[in-house]
């Protein structure tokens, strides 16, 4: 069975573990190394992620079957002081994609969304990135295509998507 538990600080290890093993398959094809490295390390360092854990803006949860994690979310609550949930992080690890682990984790947070008056969630998504499909057959809709500058030149190129609950 599938669980999506509440994660704490001190499950950083095995944040950076589930990051480690799926960016390289979800953007390796998209990014270069240099920029692959360099985003995981602003993102993902152990100081990156204990600031995000102590500003609370986002909350993370593991994705578990027989204790054994298979994923991690990452959603903020009151985006942008709207009713939306934004979700930063969702990533699924790559031997287990395709079993309907990423439906549940979505359904795990339209649930945790509305428990927190939302009404719809919202997530930005690499132009060029497979999950973009996956995204669409879960009822998100394309409404913004950004541009976001990271630092030492390199670019996020997103399409920003919606799915009204």
């Amino acid at each position: 069975m599938i669980t999506i538990s509440q994660a704490t600080i001190k499950d950083i290890p095995v944040i950076q573990e589930i990051v480690y093993k799926t960016w390289p398959v979800a953007y390796g094809q998209i990014l270069s190394s240099a920029q692959l490295d360099y985003m995981l390390d602003l993102i993902y360092s152990d100081e990156a992620l204990t600031t995000q854990f102590h500003k609370k803006d986002q909350l993370f949860y593991l994705i578990i079957e027989e204790e054994v994690p298979l994923g991690l979310i990452g959603i903020e609550h009151h985006y942008q002081k709207e009713a939306t949930t934004k979700i930063h992080k969702i990533y699924i690890l790559p031997e287990t994609q395709g079993k309907g682990i990423g439906k549940v984790a979505i359904e795990a947070i339209e649930k945790l969304a509305l428990e927190n008056h939302s009404t719809s969630v919202l997530l930005n998504v690499n132009r060029f990135n497979k999950a973009l499909n996956f995204y669409e057959k879960m009822g998100f809709k394309v409404v913004e295509e950004v541009n976001i500058e990271i630092g030492k030149g390199y670019l996020m190129e997103d399409y920003v998507m919606i799915k009204e609950l």
